[in-house]
This record gives C-alpha cells, sequence and structure tokens, in this order.
C-alpha cells in the first residue's frame, strides 16, 4: 500500500515512491505529480501517524477524513476553509468531531484537515482506512511472533 506524507515547509501531500540511500523519492499528490527526493533533515509525518485531540482519546487521522468525507458525500469539501472565520470553522469541525479537544485543535489544525481531505479526494482516494492505516497494519504483521 501506499504511504502519504506531509513535509513541513512543503505544501500539499506526498506519496512514497521508493527509498534511495539517502533519502525519498516522494510524488506530489496534484496534478504535476512532479517526483523529488525528501532528506532525513526534512521533518516528514506519514499521514498514517498523525490523531487528533478530543476531550477522551485521541482519534487516528483517518477516523476524522472518514467522517468529513460522510458529511460531504466523499466530495470535496463544500466550505471555504480558507476564508472561513474561527466560529464557522470549529462549527463545521463539531459537526465532524463533536468531542474535539477546543483548547488543543486550532484554526490552522482543521484547515490542515480539510485541505488534507480536499487533496485526497481529488485524487482518487477515499477509503482513508485503507490508505491511512496499511503502515500501522504492515507494522503489526512484521511483529506478530512466528508459528514453528
Amino acid at each position: 500500500m501506499e504511504t502519504i506524507l506531509s513535509i513541513a515547509g512543503k505544501p500539499g501531500l506526498y506519496r512514497l515512491v521508493s527509498q534511495g540511500k539517502m533519502n525519498l523519492i516522494v510524488e506530489a499528490l496534484d496534478e504535476t505529480k512532479k517526483r523529488m527526493p525528501a532528506f532525513g533533515t526534512d521533518r516528514i509525518t506519514s499521514l498514517g501517524d498523525i490523531a487528533m485531540f478530543t476531550d477522551s482519546e485521541d482519534i487516528p487521522l483517518w477516523k476524522v477524513l472518514e467522517n468529513v468525507g460522510k458529511n460531504e458525500q466523499l466530495k470535496p469539501c463544500t466550505l471555504n476553509y480558507k476564508k472561513a472565520a474561527s466560529k464557522e470553522l470549529h462549527g463545521y469541525f463539531a459537526e465532524v468531531l463533536p468531542d474535539y479537544d477546543r483548547d488543543r485543535v486550532h484554526d490552522g489544525d482543521i484547515k490542515k484537515l480539510l485541505q488534507w481531505y480536499d487533496i485526497l479526494v481529488k485524487n482518487g482516494y477515499s477509503d482513508f482506512k485503507a490508505t491511512l492505516s496499511a503502515e500501522d497494519d504492515e507494522q503489526a504483521g512484521e511483529e506478530e511472533p512466528k508459528a514453528e
């Protein structure tokens, strides 16, 4: 399965294509499909490792994206998150994730989440669980003891 990555300081999302000796080769998830190297000095985060703060426990990003998808019928976001006021953002997010931690989830976090949702949907990713949790499943499979 593909690994979807966010690289700090670079807009958008990237798909892991290959691993080099000292870098990763990533492809932009946009119309350009531009490939470039990402180095160890870049702050690279897999979307499968990200969770949103709630009042009880942290919710994996794929579950939040799934909720947004249900709210939007897997179409691009109807809220103009780039120009939305703080109240609009938090009101929309309360519909998606009612018990989110209002103190620790900021406007920028909601905007970033909705931007990522739009990128994923526009590029044909609609099964967020399979797309983002595949890496976790692979790691779990490697750690299981082998029966002899």
